[in-house]
């Protein structure tokens, strides 16, 4: 059984990757009328990751014994600058969600519950990616400058699967 302190705490969570997953959203709807169809791409595909992210997260409360729910998810930016910029953005955004999970990790742990320690400590580790990605690309965005490599990067981050 979940205790209530760290259902609310998971559920906040939830919020949060759904909120994560429209911005990844919006930043897509933005590549794209930019013409960055490939970057678009890859951060529709990201969008999906997050709401997974949050249904495996629902899931997990659901199984044990809590109760799922999703909090009001506030308006998401709708412009950015340049590829560079939104992608720092991407960089900056997934450090803010490794500090929330790390701190879910922590209720867990103050809690005394295990099994949800072992849960969170695999987002943990996928933060861990998810940040280490994000920064190679704003790595590989500016030694292109505006150049062609952009674009090449472009088709490149487009492949995602």
């Amino acid at each position: 059984m979940i205790s209530e302190k760290l259902n609310k705490a998971i559920n906040d969570q939830i919020t949060a990757e759904m909120w994560s997953s429209n911005l990844y959203l919006s930043m897509s709807f933005y590549l794209a009328k930019e013409g960055f169809d490939g970057f678009a791409t890859w951060m529709r595909k990201q969008s999906q990751e997050e709401l997974t992210h949050a249904y495996d997260l629902a899931d997990y409360v659901a199984k044990r014994g809590g109760a799922a729910l999703v909090g009001k998810i506030d308006v998401v930016p709708q412009g950015w600058g340049s590829v560079q910029e939104v992608f720092e953005h991407v960089y900056k955004h997934e450090c803010h969600v490794s500090a929330l999970i790390d701190e879910l990790v922590n209720v867990a742990a103050a809690e005394k519950d295990k099994a949800s320690q072992d849960f969170l400590w695999g987002y943990v580790r996928e933060q861990v990616e998810e940040e280490a990605t994000a920064q190679d690309i704003v790595d590989k965005l500016r030694k292109c400058g505006d150049g062609s490599g952009v674009l090449y990067l472009n088709d490149k981050l487009g492949q995602r699967k």
